[in-house]
Formats: C-alpha cells, sequence, structure tokens
C-alpha cells in the first residue's frame, strides 16, 4: 500500500474512515527523517490492515502544534479515532512490526473504558 500524504484538508477524513493508523510526523531537512523513510516505507507494503501516512510538519504546521510535536521523526498510531501511541525516533523495522502488531491486539472496548474514566477524575 502506498504511504498517504496527510495535511489538514485530508487528515480527518483518514482518521475517521481507517481503523488502524500510523503517522510519521516528518521534515524533509531532517536527516534521521530521511534514513527512516525506507523502513516505513517497505513496512507500508508488507503490513496489511494499517493505513500508513506522513506528515510533512514544515507545511503542516498547526496539525504539528495540535499533537505537540517537539521532535522528528515522530511516530504515531490511531485505532477506532483514538491516539494510542505517540513515539519520537526512527523505528528499526522489527520494533515497528511489533508495535502496530499490539495495537491491532488491543481490547478497544478497555481502551475506551479508561478513557471515560480519566475524564471522569
Amino acid at each position: 500500500m502506498a504511504v498517504l500524504e496527510l495535511n489538514k484538508d485530508n487528515f480527518d477524513d483518514t482518521i475517521q474512515n481507517n481503523e488502524l493508523v500510523i503517522l510519521d510526523f516528518w521534515a524533509p531537512w531532517c536527516g534521521p527523517c530521511k534514513s527512516f523513510a525506507p523502513t516505513y516505507e517497505a513496512m507500508s507494503e508488507k503490513i496489511d490492515g494499517v493505513t500508513f501516512a506522513k506528515i510533512n510538519t514544515e507545511d503542516e504546521q498547526d496539525l504539528a502544534g495540535k499533537f505537540q510535536i517537539r521532535s522528528i521523526p515522530t511516530l504515531m498510531i490511531f485505532r477506532d479515532q483514538i491516539a494510542i501511541f505517540s513515539q519520537p525516533g526512527a523505528m528499526a523495522e522489527a520494533d515497528l512490526e511489533n508495535v502496530l502488531n499490539k495495537a491491532k491486539e488491543l481490547d478497544m472496548d478497555v481502551v475506551r473504558k479508561e478513557i471515560e474514566e480519566q475524564a471522569k477524575s
């Protein structure tokens, strides 16, 4: 599957219409981002059931600010429109695959219940 380029116009639609989305916040001048890009592309072809997307933080400063992106690359995972993972830094292919598999295995009813309980306190 191709990696989607997200911006403020297609971000919400992508998150709402895909069960599992992984985002790569990056910038063209970022060396680690450039080094990580081939791994991210390869994983998008290898792993089914996940929408892979990139957000250029230079062009989409509002989105980067919304998610308080302070360093790049930063990876973020949404499942069922809920942010369940965010971590700065590139990942090895095996680590990325492991994180995505754990994201797929999460019991989202438990996650929603935890969010509900946190909102009450």
